[in-house]
């Protein structure tokens, strides 16, 4: 995406390899959101960080990782939740949150939870969680965000209706509508429900009965009150440059200390975030990080701010729906509460494939070009030739939505001279708001026609100009097995073969393989893949 980089990071450590991922994007405003996704969209319940990419996909192209620790059996946060303005749910004690405001700028810092309600008896209770399940003697408050209805627990349950958005810093207020006991209740879509356990009971049906008013109050920090979206986890990295060894937060060991997958957000002084995650739990791929480290490595990348967010199995990167790095639980990617992602409203295009070659093998015969919109939108879609010309492939008021576009490789029914081309498109939406994107690829009728044998014992292919090849044999997974051929070859038919031994000159067991045929020429670079099995 404009503006946004990615990088995979390899490093050695004494202890062994460990493989880091960066995220670099603008300062959050205009097209650009750093924006916590909630698991199915409700407090309950727990999602894939892909998974949530692909909900909001109709909004937004996302990159991002995840968010908060959480409860594992309700997945509700387990800290701070912000979006929009909104508390969703309350900061955990002792622990720090991070918010962005509406300038862009991120907040790190302990957030204290000071939640009241005024009843008709002029008496002041306190509510002690927001979004999560009251404990013994005390009272929560439930609004839509948690789902359909309120957990059944033994308590009084107040059903407020009509009742704001839980906007922190400003009073809340609404009429109870209904009173039930001992009984999970339905949340009003315009409304919600305050629940009192125990000794909370009382206060309850003494300042809330039916027909009354009651009014609610959210206080945070004062200093956050243009603070917008926000999630928990910690501990604090980095404050004012300096990477933060221990910021003294409620957390346990398993969260604080030694090697292991984790995540963590920053902000360089101009307002840029970096997102890092590292792998882990994997030997002789990635043995992880400790937050001493993750902390260096946010300084490392100009960070003046820096906060963990959510580790272990829970650490995942992902865009748009892929997952980028390697999750460490054995079941792959975990569901969590939330994902805490970099939003872009952009027109957005996802790369072609890197090659046309309209030879006629049935191979890359067209290059396939799509942009996706999330607002209604002016578009123009042009290609750029290989003597920079443009020609004109889509342009108009076009509603959201993902269009397609292909070319055949022709202009004016001849073909196009070989080399590189660019895909462009820009979009002006109904905010004035502009956004372009550029993808290249080349056309390259090098390398066709790949042929294989019986298990790849005999592989051909042709050529329309010499060019440096390699033939390699590959596992599907990408693990070169044996390079079969390596070095220039001419124009025409190609035969490469193969004894079905791999690098070590042992037989290549049973199994379903992949010839690769890599082309250079002063073109570019072309590729063909053929799948294959050993059945013997």
């Amino acid at each position: 995406m404009p503006g946004i980089t990615y990088q995979r990071v390899l490093q050695w450590t004494t202890s062994g390899p460990r493989e880091l991922y960066v995220i670099t994007a603008p300062r959050p405003g205009g097209l650009y959101s750093l924006t916590p996704l909630l698991s199915n969209g409700t407090i309950q319940g727990r999602e894939t960080v892909s998974a949530m990419e692909r909900d909001v996909s109709p909004k937004m192209s996302t990159i991002g990782v995840n968010g908060d620790f959480f409860n594992w059996d309700g997945g509700w946060p387990s800290g701070l939740l912000m979006q929009d303005g909104v508390v969703e749910h309350q900061p955990a004690d002792g622990r720090a949150a991070v918010g962005v405001d509406t300038s862009g700028t991120l907040h790190v810092d302990r957030v204290p939870w000071s939640a009241s309600w005024l009843g008709a008896n002029g008496i002041r209770v306190p509510i002690g969680r927001l979004n999560e399940p009251p404990a013994a003697n005390s009272s929560a408050l439930f609004t839509p965000v948690w789902g359909a209805r309120t957990p059944a627990l033994k308590g009084l349950m107040a059903v407020i209706e009509p009742f704001p958005p839980t906007t922190p810093l400003r009073d809340l207020t609404g009429t109870v509508v209904r009173v039930v006991s001992d009984s999970a209740v339905a949340i009003p879509r315009d409304g919600a429900v305050l629940v009192a356990r125990g000794s909370a009971t009382a206060d309850l049906s003494a300042g809330a009965p039916v027909g009354s008013t009651i009014t609610a109050h959210l206080g945070l920090r004062a200093d956050w009150a243009s603070v917008t979206d926000a999630v928990s986890a910690g501990p604090t990295l980095v404050k004012n440059g300096q990477p933060i060894a221990n910021a003294g937060e409620a957390l346990s060991s398993a969260q604080l200390n030694g090697r292991a997958p984790r995540t963590a957000i920053g902000q360089r002084a101009d307002g840029t975030i970096v997102i890092v995650a590292a792998d882990g739990r994997r030997p002789g791929w990635s043995v992880g990080i400790s937050n001493w480290d993750l902390a260096l490595a946010l300084v490392r990348y100009g960070c003046v701010t820096g906060f963990a967010l959510d580790s272990g199995g829970s650490t995942t990167v992902a865009l748009n729906g892929t997952v980028l790095n390697r999750p460490s639980d054995p079941t792959g990617e975990r569901p969590v509460s939330e994902a805490l992602v970099v939003g872009y409203t952009g027109v957005y295009a996802p790369a072609p494939a890197p090659t046309l070659s309209p030879n006629g093998d049935g191979v890359d015969d067209s290059e396939s070009f799509s942009y996706k919109l999330v607002r209604p939108s002016t578009v123009d879609v042009t290609l750029t030739t290989t003597d920079g010309s443009s020609i004109v492939l889509d342009s108009g008021e076009k509603a959201p939505g993902t269009y397609r576009l292909s070319w055949d490789g022709t202009v004016n029914g001849e073909p196009a001279p070989e080399g590189r081309y660019r895909w462009n498109v820009s979009a002006t939406d109904d905010l004035g708001r502009v956004s372009a994107m550029a993808r290249v690829f080349t056309l390259d009728d090098t390398l066709g026609f790949l042929r294989l044998s019986t298990a790849a014992r005999r592989i051909s292919f042709t050529l329309t100009r010499p060019a440096s090849v390699r033939v390699a044999i590959e596992t599907l997974g990408g693990e070169i097995l044996k390079t079969a051929a390596n070095g220039p070859r001419q124009a025409g038919l190609a035969t490469v073969r193969w004894n079905g031994l791999d690098g070590r000159h042992k037989r290549v067991q049973r199994g379903t393989y992949e010839v690769r045929v890599v082309a250079t020429s002063p073109v570019g670079l072309s590729r063909l893949t053929r799948v294959f099995r050993v059945v013997r």
